[in-house]
């Protein structure tokens, strides 16, 4: 049977978390029904949260069922021989209408060691972010195991690590071993491996509905933090009409495209494309026939699919593993 190739788009994956709001239905049209929902997966194949295209030939099927059938069709010949079968990357959109716990994230040695999983390699991209919004990224200076543990039971961990205030199009790039957390008041474009491995370490002694608190990990988290000083916000360019690269590594590269008016985007089977909308709205046209999108939306470009236009007025991430 031949793939049809055409952009694929899926149901979100709505998460209630204890830090969420209802900013994605009214910024992001996402159909919550809590006014909770921190999260909304965008295109995943974790266990048990794998997306379902929600448009065209392949409607109710979910990603992995199409990935057995079509497995070159959709993530290039260069991705499948790298990854297999397997959809390497991660896409959300966050409301973070409290903090978020302060956390760390394995890297692919330790994850494939003692979760079968791969690391987790993120960046962020602010899309909207209230007046003084926070984020934590990483520690003030250099440090090390004793004085974060000395720290963090004194409650004073906040001390040492970098507070940075956001605005919307700022870009943080986050290795492995990062400390971290999403501050209250911001929306986030979430670009990630495919994984949900995250050790908490602070929660701020908050409780969840019943009057618990989370759990935390700080046994796993020592091992895998980074104790010295990073620097992970990202400047880069906005021609407009072009893809402006904002991270280059080797899980993901992103580009920052302002579009206005229309681009052409040529045919390429090594590798799949991703573009997450995150202002305005636009059109992409293939073999003449459109497909609208606006802010929010996310959309799956399979390595089969031929030479295409993009028109409208918009910013748009693009995402590829090159």
């Amino acid at each position: 049977m031949n793939f049809k190739a055409y952009p694929l788009q899926f149901y979100p994956i709505l998460k209630e978390r204890i830090w969420g709001g209802g900013k994605l239905k009214t910024f992001l049209h996402k159909p919550i029904v809590s006014n909770i929902t921190g999260e909304s997966w965008e295109i995943s194949t974790v266990n048990n949260d794998v997306s379902v295209i929600s448009n065209g030939e392949y409607l109710e099927k979910n990603l992995n069922e199409l990935l057995d059938l079509y497995p070159k069709e959709i993530l290039g010949i260069q991705i499948y021989a790298k990854f297999g079968k397997q959809f390497p990357l991660l896409f959300k959109f966050l409301d973070a209408k409290l903090d978020l716990s302060i956390q760390v994230h394995p890297n692919d040695e330790l994850a494939k060691r003692r979760h079968n999983s791969f690391g987790k390699t993120e960046m962020w991209y602010v899309m909207q972010a209230d007046q003084d919004a926070k984020i934590i990224v990483g520690f003030k200076e250099n440090s090390n195991q004793q004085e974060f543990i000395q720290n963090l039971e004194n409650k004073t961990l906040l001390n040492i690590l970098d507070t940075k205030t956001v605005k919307q199009g700022d870009v943080f790039f986050l290795e492995t071993g990062t400390i971290h957390a999403i501050g209250a008041g911001t929306i986030i474009a979430e670009i990630q491996q495919t994984s949900d491995i995250t050790y908490r370490v602070y929660d701020f002694e908050r409780k969840d509905a019943e009057g618990k608190e989370r759990e935390l990990h700080t046994d796993l988290a020592l091992e895998a933090i980074n104790y010295n000083k990073v620097e992970t916000q990202k400047m880069y360019f906005t021609i407009e009409n072009e893809s402006n690269k904002v991270v280059d590594c080797p899980f993901f590269t992103t580009n920052f495209i302002p579009l206005n008016g229309k681009m052409i985007f040529q045919k390429n089977e090594n590798y799949f494309r991703v573009y997450m909308c995150v202002d305005g709205d636009f059109e992409i046209i293939c073999n003449d026939v459109k497909s609208k999108y606006q802010k929010g939306d996310s959309i799956l470009i399979p390595a089969a699919m031929g030479t295409f236009f993009m028109t409208g007025k918009a910013s748009v991430l693009e995402i590829y593993i090159s």
